[in-house]
């Protein structure tokens, strides 16, 4: 198991995220379809584990077969949901930077919670170094436990949510994604 480590802001990070967008931008260059930046390493200055959040928007969820189809081309196993609604999560087999692979149609529980945040973070750097910070103690305290890390993050995160408007059945929905397996079950 790979130890959780948060590090200080990395400026190379939006072109490390650049590099990986114009890797998929060919083949999925249908012009309804974005890449967004996601994540810790989307907001500057923010301390972060070194690996880069991607999200492939589509307009609905019956454009997600091509995408996966798509991806596969790239070398990219698709996992499914991995338990959060609206985000299909993919691994990458090539030897690329570090980073997390989403597919999410427009609207989704998965993208609105990924854009929330990282909106929210930009705009307000007193919650952000907040963030930073209990990210940091989490990873120091779970070094190897990821679904205490998660857990640990999960009260910020909804306070950061509902600040931007996240509605309560959303609000409900991420925290169940987000909260440790009673009894010590792994996700």
């Amino acid at each position: 198991m790979r130890s959780i480590v948060v590090v200080d802001y990395d400026p190379a990070w939006p072109a490390v995220f650049e590099q990986l967008r114009a890797r998929l931008r060919p083949a999925l260059s249908d012009p309804a379809w974005r890449i967004e930046h996601v994540g810790s390493t989307s907001v500057p200055g923010l301390a972060a584990k070194p690996v880069i959040d991607l999200s492939v928007v589509v307009p609905a969820a019956n454009a997600l077969p091509p995408v996966i189809e798509r991806l596969a081309g790239l070398d990219y196993i698709h996992l499914g949901e991995l338990g959060v609604e609206g985000r299909e999560a993919f691994r990458c087999t090539a030897d690329l930077p570090a980073h997390n692979l989403y597919a999410c149609p427009q609207g989704s529980l998965g993208l609105v919670n990924q854009l929330a945040v990282r909106d929210y973070l930009r705009a307000h750097a007193e919650t952000a170094q907040a963030y930073a910070a209990l990210k940091r103690r989490l990873a120091e305290q779970f070094p190897h436990d990821i679904d205490s890390y998660v857990d640990g993050k999960t009260d910020l995160l909804l306070d950061i949510l509902t600040r931007a408007g996240i509605d309560a059945g959303r609000l409900a929905a991420i925290e169940r994604a987000n909260r440790k397996p009673a009894g010590g079950a792994t996700r």
